[in-house]
C-alpha cells in the first residue's frame, strides 16, 4: 500500500480527491488542511506522494513544494490547479513539483497521474536504498525481495556498461543472478526447503514472512561481490545461513528432475553462466560469465 497525502483547505475538495484515489485498492489517503499541517503529517506518516492545492492559508502550495523538495526529495508532489492559480503553478513546477492536474479534469487524470508517479518514485527510492548498501563493488542487502529486484536492475546496467556480453546474454545473465540471490534469501538465510513450494503455496508464503521477521533469520544479510576482469565477470553471492553439502544437489539436467521447482534455479544458473561453483560450506556461490560469450 502506498500513502498519498491530500492537502487542501476545502473539506469538500479533500473528500472529492480522497474519493477519487480511494478507488484504487493499493492506495491509502491522509489529509491536511494547509502546508503547515502537511509538513507535520509528513513527519509522522512519511507518505509516498503528496497531492496539493495551491491557494491555501498559512502556507500555500508553492511554499509546501519548496519544503518537500528540501526535506523529502524522493516524495513527488502533484499540483491541483484552478483558475487564478496559473502563475503559482508554473512557479511550483519550477521549484520541484513533479506534475499537475487541472481541477476541472481531476476525475479523468488524477488517479492515473498518481499511479504513474508512484511507480517511478518507487523505483528511484529502491535504487537509493540499494546504493546505500554498496561498498566499493560489494553489496550487503537485507532479506527483502524488493532489494533483490533493485540490485538486479543495477547489475543489468552495470553489465551493459562493462560490455560484458550482448543484450540477450545480459538478460540471461541477470536471470541466473536473480536465481542465485533468491536461493541465498529463501534457502540460505531463511532456511526454507525447496520442496515446501511444491505443496501449499499460501502456507509457504506465510512461513517466508514469519521467518523474515524472526531471529535468527531477520538479522542475516545477503552479500554480493562483483569483479570484472578483461576476459570475464565474476559474481560472488554469499548468505549467512548454515549452508548445505553442494555434493547433494540434484542434477537439474536429469529428465526426472526437470519438472521439479527445486531444480529450476540451478538449471538456469548452469545454463546461462559459464561457471557455477559453490564453496565447501554451501553458503557461497560464484557465477562466472566470460566476456562476449553468449
Amino acid at each position: 500500500m502506498a500513502t498519498v497525502l491530500i492537502v487542501d483547505d476545502s473539506p469538500v475538495d479533500r473528500r472529492v480527491v480522497g474519493g477519487l484515489l480511494g478507488k484504487s485498492p493499493t492506495l491509502e489517503v491522509d489529509y491536511a488542511s494547509d502546508g503547515e499541517e502537511a509538513l507535520v503529517r509528513m513527519a509522522e506518516l512519511r507518505p509516498n506522494l503528496v497531492v496539493t492545492d495551491l491557494i491555501m492559508p498559512n502556507m500555500d502550495g508553492l511554499e509546501l513544494v519548496a519544503a518537500v523538495v528540501k526535506d523529502y526529495p524522493l516524495v513527488p508532489v502533484i499540483l491541483m490547479t484552478g483558475k487564478g492559480s496559473e502563475k503559482i503553478a508554473v512557479d511550483a513546477l519550477k521549484a520541484g513539483a513533479s506534475s499537475y492536474v487541472p481541477k476541472s479534469v481531476l476525475q479523468d487524470l488524477l488517479l492515473d497521474t498518481v499511479e504513474n508517479l508512484l511507480a517511478m518514485a518507487y523505483e528511484e527510492q529502491t535504487q537509493v536504498r540499494m546504493m546505500d548498501c554498496m561498498t566499493g563493488c560489494r553489496f550487503s542487502i537485507d532479506n527483502d525481495v524488493t532489494m533483490i529486484s533493485a540490485l538486479i536492475n543495477y547489475l543489468r546496467r552495470f553489465i551493459r556498461q562493462a560490455n560484458l556480453c550482448d543484450e540477450t546474454s545480459g538478460i540471461r545473465t541477470c536471470v541466473a543472478l536473480e536465481e542465485a540471490l533468491n536461493n541465498a534469501l529463501y534457502h540460505g538465510n531463511l532456511e526454507l526447503d525447496s520442496q515446501l513450494r511444491e505443496g501449499d503455496r499460501a502456507a509457504y508464503r506465510s512461513l517466508v514472512e514469519e521467518r523474515r521477521h524472526a531471529e535468527p533469520y531477520k538479522s542475516r544479510k545477503i552479500h554480493v561481490a562483483v569483479r570484472v576482469e578483461p576476459d570475464h565477470g565474476a559474481f560472488i553471492i554469499s548468505d549467512e545461513g548454515p549452508g548445505f553439502d553442494p555434493r547433494e544437489l540434484p542434477d537439474p539436467t536429469d529428465p526426472t528432475n526437470l519438472e521439479k521447482p527445486s531444480g529450476r534455479g540451478l538449471l538456469l544458473m548452469r545454463t546461462f553462466m559459464d561457471e557455477v561453483a559453490y564453496n565447501e560450506e554451501g553458503n557461497q556461490v560464484t557465477l562466472v560469465k566470460r566476456r562476449n560469450n553468449s
